[in-house]
């Protein structure tokens, strides 16, 4: 565990010994035992998070102890009853365009009203794209808790995961997905080790100098509570993006190649993401090898959100193919957890685990993304077994305990049987029933698909777009240098074309995922039908929901399902066209410039055909999405494509995808009411025509390519 080297080289950030470490095993484990440790706290409190909601309740049966169940009111209590408890609260300061999937007045609720003693900061000491990513605990520098989980909405859950269990209802009402996460609780050294990295992220974050706890001996671990490990070594590593005079650091990077390189039986990996390059790399060298590690991976059957389903998904499912191309000796396993009853919903597999042999342990924040590994900050620690019996042992029980919740059977049993077969692939096969259990994971994305996806470094950047960068390769200069329109520079709008890509991103990377749901635009625009103000407003919705990235698709079947097949049809062409000419008039304002190619993206093929400017190649655009609506906006604005042939192109191509999507949804509400042989084969003709009429168009469209 040696801290030699460069920062951005380092395995770790610093070492302490923890006197226990325990794992806790989903949302109910973790709050409740956060909950009755807190509860002796005497000086310090301080949490860090990407996400905190007041109204999160860390318990949701009733408790004896007189306190409150709720974030903001329980904290409150513990100031008030414990003079001289100081809690702080550091929380992601989050991009207003996610307002609307987080809690409004989080400052107020959490920091204004509460007792004097209780601070809440947002962090904003990030680069442009990043975030603070670190889920962290630490209670009077004796006691820390770390791993995947924040105290949020949607997180707690218990490990059986019931599809409708309705304590994972939110303030709304609306049971939120069944959530799988881990985190450790450690006690002695350590925790001090924690809470001077908190400190630090505090006076990065705020400017302001935290002083440590003063030295005391009251017991804070739960009573009851066994530990897994005890007097241990522990690592603590970091992601910090350069930023300022923040120096990068990627020290979770390099501990994880380094614990990829010295597996010798088995790697086992838990993680909400599997997109990283560095690490499908590292693992495949090793698949490849005649005596390599085997390796066991659980996924999320699908992340969160459309836009992650039809980005990061299809990433994945990149890393996966080169992992399963170089798996000569059939080592490798890719799984999701599987469980009766969840229907169209999976498991939202959050964790962030990996086991190597029965030698180390790695868990915290950090997700197997190039934002986990160099853009946000993040914190994970590593223990080894360093030869002795009982922390192997410790180490493996943590593996085992998360394979037999995902396969649902005992520990005890899933230990037999990697100790029987030898073989952890084997051993897990052995143990998959037709229930709930393991199951490979599908390759599910399409060729089409994967070809209108973006490059790594859009999608999952490791650094802020560089805008210049950004504009050499999309937007150049051009002859007609005399041009007004000029003034405004490339930079600016490159800066605006890489802004709308990295919102595209966002979606999937953040709780904008969930806010783009089709019910709740439903409720929205369903509020409008019958108004004279509908047209006007429809208007305004799309334009600023196409400026921040909301799936035109989307919102175009909400406007069906909320106004009928002939309205829906007529607003959502309205809609459509004027978030249209809006971008358009931006990119113009900002620069009237050709646009070159961009070799490998869908943004190239869709500056390839602006660059034709004309009225064929607008209506094309529109008709075969080969680029995201808003940045073929934004481009077609900046190039010279005039206005009369961007806006009836527009209008033209929007036309039969509109009335497409408009009559289908609006013949789906009629069938679900009254599901007669009619309706039904109206809607086998439509989704036959849809898909006619994409294919004849990709294939007008691969030829005229050629």
């Amino acid at each position: 565990m040696s801290i030699q080297g460069k920062p951005a080289e380092r395995k770790c950030w610093r070492n302490g010994k923890a006197g226990k470490v325990s794992y806790l095993i989903d949302g109910e484990e973790y709050f409740t035992t956060f909950r009755e440790a807190a509860k002796s706290a005497r000086h310090s409190i301080i949490l860090l998070g990407w996400d905190f909601d007041s109204r999160f309740e860390l318990v949701r049966e009733d408790s004896d102890d007189g306190l409150p169940a709720a974030l903001r009111d329980f904290l409150d209590s513990l100031a008030e009853r414990q003079e001289g408890l100081h809690i702080q609260v550091l929380n992601w300061d989050f991009s207003l365009l996610l307002a609307n999937s987080r809690e409004w007045g989080s400052a107020a609720k959490m920091g204004w009203t509460t007792h004097e003693r209780i601070t809440f900061c947002y962090d904003a000491f990030h680069p442009s794209g990043g975030s603070h990513h670190q889920k962290l605990a630490v209670i009077d520098d004796r006691l820390a808790f770390i791993g995947g989980l924040d105290f949020a909405l949607g997180r707690w859950d218990t490990r059986d995961h019931e599809p409708d269990d309705p304590r994972r209802a939110g303030p709304g009402g609306d049971i939120s997905k069944p959530h799988h996460d881990v985190q450790a609780m450690l006690s002695g050294e350590i925790a001090a080790v924690l809470g001077d990295m908190a400190r630090q992220r505090w006076l990065s974050a705020t400017g302001e100098t935290l002083e440590a706890p003063r030295p005391s001996k009251h017991a804070l671990w739960p009573a009851g509570r066994e530990p897994d490990l005890r007097d241990v070594d522990v690592s603590v590593a970091r992601t910090l993006p350069g930023h300022e005079d923040q120096e990068q650091v990627r020290e979770i990077q390099h501990q994880l190649l380094d614990a990829i390189r010295r597996a010798k039986r088995w790697i086992y990996i838990e993680n909400q993401y599997f997109t990283a390059p560095v690490i499908s790399e590292a693992l495949a060298a090793r698949l490849e090898e005649d005596d390599g590690p085997e390796l066991v991976v659980v996924l999320p059957y699908e992340t969160i959100g459309w836009l992650s389903q039809n980005t990061m998904d299809v990433l994945r499912e990149r890393r996966i193919g080169d992992l399963r191309e170089a798996d000569r000796h059939g080592r490798l396993r890719v799984y999701y957890p599987h469980l009766p009853g969840l229907g169209e919903l999976c498991i939202n597999v959050h964790s962030k685990v990996m086991v190597v042999d029965d030698e180390l342990l790695i868990l915290g924040s950090a997700n197997l993304n190039n934002r986990s590994l160099s853009l946000d900050s993040e914190c994970n620690i590593a223990i080894e077994a360093e030869g002795k019996i009982e922390n192997r042992a410790g180490i493996a029980v943590l593996r085992d305990r998360l394979l037999a919740e995902h396969l649902d059977t005992e520990v005890d049993i899933v230990s037999r049987a990697i100790d029987d077969k030898q073989s952890l692939v084997e051993a897990v096969e052995s143990l998959t029933t037709d229930g709930r259990s393991l199951r490979g994971l599908p390759m599910r994305v399409s060729e089409e698909k994967d070809a209108l996806v973006p490059s790594t470094e859009l999608v999952d950047p490791e650094q802020a777009l560089d805008s210049e960068d950004f504009t050499e390769k999309l937007v150049g200069n051009d002859d007609d240098s005399d041009d007004k329109s000029s003034r405004h520079g490339p930079v600016a709008l490159a800066s605006l074309l890489a802004i709308a890509l990295l919102l595209a991103a966002a979606w999937r990377w953040t709780p904008l995922s969930e806010w783009v749901d089709i019910k709740a635009i439903l409720n929205n625009m369903s509020t409008l039908r019958g108004h004279w103000i509908a047209p006007l407003a429809i208007a305004v919705i799309y334009t600023l929901g196409s400026l921040v990235m909301v799936p035109v698709t989307l919102m175009i079947v909400a406007t069906g399902l909320a106004f009928g097949a002939l309205f829906g049809f007529g607003y959502a062409l309205l809609g459509s066209v004027s978030a249209a000419l809006v971008a358009y008039a931006i990119g113009h304002f900002f620069g009237r410039h050709s646009v070159q190619q961009f070799p490998g993206d869908a943004v190239s093929r869709a500056s390839q055909f602006l660059g034709h400017r004309g009225l064929l190649a607008m209506i094309t655009l529109r008709i075969v999405p080969v680029a995201p609506f808003t940045v073929v906006n934004l481009v077609a604005g900046a190039s010279h494509i005039s206005l009369r042939d961007f806006a009836l192109g527009t209008l033209i191509g929007m036309v039969p995808g509109t009335l497409a999507l408009v009559v289908l949804s609006d013949s789906i509400v009629a069938a679900i009411k009254s599901p007669d042989p009619l309706h039904i084969a109206l809607i086998i003709g439509l989704v036959v025509l849809i898909s006619l009429g994409s294919w004849g168009a990709k294939r007008w469209y691969s030829k005229r390519e050629q």
